[in-house]
């Protein structure tokens, strides 16, 4: 037996599998808030924009101090950016972080070209960031954009 293959396997395949389960919660995080959205969403329709300050006092009180108005402003505004049926397989594809990067953006197009690029390229928020922030998408040619 090689004992230096072995444990060399072992730590890849310890490594594979902390990655997959990374991706696995990031996925089911940005499935949930999109979920959550989506029903704050409902929610606000019939109760008013209040409901998110009041769900956000007991969330925080019940679950934890992140769940804060804000976080669940995001929610909803996650949602309704991205409940688009061409758009919304694709954001399952991002981390939440990423998701957070593209809210401010109110070009449909753009916004698509970024996902795409984080998904065909394997670009971190931080990659993601960098290219919202040289204008990528602007600088592409019309034909390019269109696409």
């Amino acid at each position: 037996m090689n004992y230096y293959d072995e444990i060399k396997n072992r730590i890849i395949d310890n490594e594979t599998y902390c990655r997959v389960k990374e991706y696995s919660k990031e996925r089911n995080k940005v499935i949930t808030y999109f979920e959550i959205g989506k029903l704050l969403n409902e929610a606000g329709g019939k109760y008013g924009d209040k409901i998110i300050e009041e769900y956000a006092n007991r969330l925080m009180v019940e679950v934890g101090k992140k769940y804060n108005r804000s976080t669940l402003f995001r929610m909803k505004q996650f949602y309704n950016m991205f409940n688009n049926d061409k758009v919304a397989p694709l954001v399952q594809q991002l981390s939440w972080s990423q998701c957070l990067i593209l809210l401010p953006i109110k070009n449909i197009d753009k916004i698509n070209y970024y996902i795409q690029q984080v998904s065909s390229r394997n670009l971190s928020k931080r990659q993601l960031q960098e290219i919202i922030k040289s204008n990528e998408y602007e600088r592409l040619d019309e034909k390019t954009r269109n696409k």
